[in-house]
């Protein structure tokens, strides 16, 4: 296994902490893997690392920058002059200025937002442009409490406040109210050390996953869908970071497996579509809808061979009083007619 280690992403139910579990749990006769919903892309990156051939796919189009940064990416980095780049210039009145000044950020901090996405544009391969890209979400998430963008303005310019932060939590949380330039250079040796050549045509997508499944082959398809009934509003929570990337405000995007009343039949929907992949490796918890039960009789419509294991494991995003009970599992599907 190549010895590399995954950068500071902050993506809400990612399996960082997981990952060596879920690999010890893959079928050994695996040479390519499907990562249909890569978030950010934990799960893709430890699959890069163990040799295989990745192929990463997220609705979120930050998420598909940061898999075109670190799957797709073979050896391309960001050097001094390509900093110097983004960072150069006068802040101007753009897209963010215009939209979401004093909705997420200081409408100074948005002016600097708008002059670094214009820079960016002028990098020279698309993956330096993707790894900037990834590098600047990361440093407009530092910045932002609770790292998601679901907070009215006054809340943020309360936990901005350090002297609130301490009286009220012990912390000053410093961080938020450092630049985006410095955020990006604090991460950007491990982004660019995250970047290497497995020697695999690693590929990634930025696709609704019903419209990409036909175009994709692989020997597993690894799904981590949204887990309905826990907090998993990614378009809520992640979308600013979409737009910023676009300069236009995107759409709430279809099959977010968001409600319970649709949730089981995207399921069936999604199964049904999956029977070309010799293994299937589903990761539920226990809080998320619909009940494990039912959700393993639903896989065993498509194929009886239904493997189910489990391991404790706590978000960050858990509550203290569910802290021993929150329990991640893995379904494992043997499709035989593939």
């Amino acid at each position: 296994m190549i010895d590399k280690e995954y950068p500071k992403v902050n993506f809400i139910g990612n399996k960082r902490k997981i990952t060596d579990w879920i690999f010890k749990n893959i079928p050994e006769d695996v040479d390519s893997f499907f990562d249909a919903f890569s978030g950010g892309c934990s799960v893709s990156f430890e699959a890069k690392k163990r040799g295989y051939k990745v192929i990463s796919n997220d609705i979120l189009k930050i998420n598909y920058h940061i898999a075109k940064a670190l799957i797709e990416n073979k050896n391309t980095t960001l050097s001094e002059e390509d900093v110097n780049t983004i960072f150069s210039g006068k802040p101007f009145k753009g897209f963010m200025y215009k939209n979401y000044s004093k909705v997420f950020y200081f409408p100074k901090e948005c002016k600097r937002l708008d002059r670094y996405r214009e820079n960016v544009k002028k990098l020279k391969s698309p993956y330096k442009r993707s790894l900037a890209l990834a590098l600047l979400r990361r440093s407009m998430i530092r910045k932002m409490p609770y790292s998601r963008f679901s907070l009215s303005w006054d809340r943020i310019k309360q936990l901005r406040d350090e002297e609130y932060s301490y009286r009220k939590y012990k912390r000053r949380r410093a961080y938020h109210n450092e630049t985006f330039k410095k955020h990006f250079l604090a991460n950007l040796e491990d982004y660019n050390e995250a970047v290497f050549d497995n020697k695999k045509k690693n590929k990634a997508y930025n696709k609704d996953i019903f419209k990409l499944i036909p175009n994709v082959d692989a020997d597993l398809v690894y799904l981590d869908p949204p887990y309905t009934g826990s907090m998993n509003n990614y378009f809520r929570f992640y979308s600013l970071l979409d737009n910023y990337v676009l300069s236009k405000k995107t759409e709430p995007f279809e099959n977010d497996f968001i409600d319970k009343e649709s949730a089981l039949e995207l399921f069936k929907k999604l199964f049904s579509k999956l029977g070309k992949y010799k293994y299937w490796v589903l990761s539920y918890n226990n809080s998320s809808y619909p009940p494990k039960e039912e959700l393993k009789k639903t896989l065993e419509e498509f194929s009886k061979n239904v493997e189910i294991i489990g391991k404790k494991h706590n978000y960050k995003m858990t509550g203290k009083k569910n802290k021993n009970k929150n329990r991640e599992y893995l379904f494992i599907v043997k499709n035989k007619n593939a």
